[in-house]
């Protein structure tokens, strides 16, 4: 039996296959490496909002579901509540568990996170973290009243410090998320940015979508992957569209793939603005990257404020070899589009600069599939799971071989 891994992530893929999660994909690599991995998860689909069917028929790691009750809304207090009691009843499941070599945690949710750290504090067991995304930050812009939001994430932005400064080591999806991080943890010099990316050779596997025949002769179609909320912009883009249409552009069909609280709204503003669009709902990844395959354009519309990073849109953008159209404020992602020469950077919720960066694209094609070669040459250096989440797996070889010495005890040692 080989060293044991718990791996936790409150937040992660079904089990079917059919998705591209980034800690489904690294359970996988483990075990395929001869670690006996545990994949602790909740019980409850944040994605689906509805509780899991618990499949894990063909995997080669086990799989340990913790309550955790539901809730329908992702900005709510029920949800809040909810992930306190997922902490809670995962402190307890860990003390039913043997102590494992490493352990490898998702951050957030901040409550599951939270009682790992204390596990593994207590039981001396080396604590790497992988931060998807910044909480409180990502919050506040749903919700940000002045004093008042202080005064409700204040815990949550001290909870998370405590996390940071907890690990042994630090792995995240950016560099941005990563430097918040490091910022609190005064025993680590540096942390790793392995950003979220997709498996290139299985991805090429996936054949064109069916849907390419119905495509008219000279028609352009813009592509939108991902959830349907209020950090994404997609009604700037609507209007850049009409803007477009009304000015005799006729060749732009909107492609949005994906769902969430907003898809009728955003649905019902296409409509009235009579932009050709088709909004599929949610699909299998599989099935997700042929349609992205047959479009023209790929759009990631971030709403300004947003506290999103590098995502996994922008692999699957960059390894389809779609050109993109940025309005996203993220320094790091628009320096990405800027040095491969990808795409274009926008204005954040500026219809007019969005329609004119399209006329750009739509009316040179040779500039569209130059833009696309450099992202795909992007998608070869830094998004591609095969290599880069080697560093992951020779990170957790080194801890559970104990080739490193402790760094020092965990931070706040107090029992």
């Amino acid at each position: 039996m080989g060293k044991d891994v718990l791996l936790v992530a409150h937040f992660c893929n079904d089990f079917d296959g059919e998705g591209n999660g980034r800690f489904n994909y690294l359970a996988d690599l483990l075990a395929s490496n001869g670690y006996a991995v545990e994949f602790v998860t909740s019980d409850f689909s944040h994605t689906k909002k509805k509780k899991r069917d618990k499949q894990t028929a063909g995997l080669h790691f086990n799989v340990t579901y913790i309550p955790e009750p539901s809730y329908s809304r992702n900005v709510s207090i029920k949800r809040f509540y909810s992930h306190f009691m997922m902490g809670r009843n995962l402190k307890k499941y860990l003390k039913t568990r043997k102590k494992p070599d490493v352990i490898y945690c998702a951050v957030p949710s901040l409550d599951a996170a939270m009682a790992v750290s204390k596990y593994a504090r207590k039981n001396k067991v080396k604590f790497i973290i992988d931060v998807q995304d910044l909480w409180p930050e990502a919050f506040r812009m749903v919700f940000n009243i002045p004093v008042v939001s202080d005064l409700i994430f204040y815990p949550m932005e001290k909870m998370a410090d405590h996390i940071y400064q907890s690990a042994d080591e630090i792995v995240a999806v950016s560099e941005t998320y990563m430097n918040r991080a490091l910022k609190v943890n005064k025993k680590l010099q540096s942390g790793h940015c392995i950003y979220l990316g997709t498996d290139l050779h299985q991805f090429d596997l996936f054949p064109v979508s069916s849907m390419k025949n119905s495509k008219l002769e000279g028609e352009i179609w813009i592509a939108y992957v991902g959830t349907l909320g209020s950090s994404y912009d997609l009604i700037s883009v609507i209007d850049a569209l009409r803007i477009l249409k009304e000015r005799g552009e006729n060749r732009l069909k909107f492609i949005v793939m994906g769902d969430g609280p907003l898809k009728e709204k955003f649905e019902s503003c296409a409509k009235e603005s009579s932009v050709e669009a088709l909004f599929t709902g949610r699909l299998q990844y599989k099935e997700m990257v042929g349609i992205l395959k047959a479009c023209d354009i790929a759009i990631n519309p971030i709403a300004k404020g947003a506290a999103q990073s590098i995502i996994n849109k922008h692999a699957d953008y960059a390894s389809a070899g779609l050109p993109v159209i940025n309005t996203q404020e993220s320094r790091e992602y628009r320096e990405l589009i800027e040095q491969y020469n990808m795409g274009l950077n926008c204005n954040p919720e500026d219809p007019e600069d969005i329609a004119e960066k399209i006329m750009i694209l739509i009316n040179n094609q040779e500039l569209r599939l130059q833009l696309g070669r450099n992202g795909r040459k992007l998608a070869e250096e830094r998004f591609d799971r095969r290599k880069n989440y080697q560093r992951i797996l020779n990170l957790i070889d080194k801890y559970a071989s104990n080739e490193y010495e402790s760094q020092s005890l965990h931070v706040g040692d107090e029992g």
